[in-house]
């Protein structure tokens, strides 16, 4: 699961996490009812920790990682499956999940800046162009958003206050991966351990927050857990990186673009978002924008 060798290797791995990770944006919002969004983003990588361990063991893969790899992983833990997923969750109280999914691809964005600040990586103009006619696109969806939602106003900004605090989150959790300790562990064990504290954190927040833990038996929640756990944290996370080694991280951030086109299709059947023509205009700057900014990064 954590090598991709070859065309079919590419291709296999590429579609996977473009169709996983559309769909978990909307069972997240499934997730949002009476469990606490803390537990709940606690559940799943707790799941998800012990499930990356076992699969660790399976392939041989050691788990030691030394004191500063576990130091390592509590960071990118507490930064990638703490703050950015419950900040995830707590945005699509306000906001419809496709909304959600097409802020977050505008990831790359921040994971540029914090390359240029921590590595001095450069930026090209075209990444610039990019990016800027992407986040006029962002801003009319949220402006359709704004006025169209069925929440007061002041709830839609929170939402997108949180949704841009995940955004920062994950990325900071990304350029973490360029750090030499990164690059000297091994994925699948820090992966590991970054969501087994991580959940350990989630439970700690989730305690002081909602108070004791709160479950639903529901059949579609466990479902849930279980689907974002495993198919969206154990079997994307190893395929995505090993598709960053075999097409380089430009190229495999193409399925940022894929992945809200999707999403937004899945939210306009199941949570019936309306489209109008700003929000149409929107979506395709936002795609049209990342398209040009992720080339110009790939060159």
């Amino acid at each position: 699961m954590d090598e991709a060798g070859g065309k079919g290797g590419i291709v296999l791995p590429f579609t996977l996490v473009t169709l996983i990770w559309s769909s978990t944006w909307i069972v997240i919002r499934d997730q949002l009812g009476s469990v606490p969004a803390s537990w709940s983003v606690c559940y799943r990588f707790l799941l998800a920790g012990l499930a990356m361990a076992v699969f660790a063991r399976f392939r041989g893969i050691s788990l030691r990682i030394g004191a500063a790899g576990l130091g390592y992983a509590a960071l990118l833990g507490l930064a990638q499956f703490v703050f950015n997923f419950n900040f995830v969750y707590r945005a699509e109280h306000y906001l419809t999940s496709g909304v959600v999914a097409v802020i977050y691809a505008m990831l790359l964005i921040p994971n540029s800046i914090l390359a240029w600040l921590v590595f001095r990586q450069p930026v090209s103009r075209g990444f610039i162009a990019g990016s800027a006619v992407a986040m006029t696109g962002i801003a009319l969806m949220l402006a359709h958003e704004y006025h169209a939602a069925g929440v007061a106003p002041a709830k839609v900004l929170l939402g997108i206050v949180f949704s841009t605090l995940g955004l920062l989150s994950a990325s900071a959790a990304n350029v973490m991966q360029g750090m030499q300790i990164a690059r000297s562990l091994s994925m699948v064990a820090v992966l590991a351990w970054a969501m087994m504290i991580g959940a350990g954190m989630d439970a700690i927040f989730a305690w002081i927050t909602a108070g004791p833990p709160v479950m639903e038996w529901r059949v579609a929640y466990l479902a849930g857990i279980a689907y974002l756990g495993i198919a969206g944290s154990v079997v994307t996370f190893p395929l995505y990186f090993g598709l960053i080694r075999h097409m380089g991280a430009g190229r495999a951030a193409y399925t940022s673009v894929l992945i809200p086109v999707i999403a937004m299709l899945i939210s306009t059947v199941v949570e019936g978002y309306r489209w109008t023509m700003l929000a149409m205009a929107g979506a395709a700057l936002a795609i049209i924008g990342m398209v040009i900014a992720l080339r110009a990064k790939a060159r």
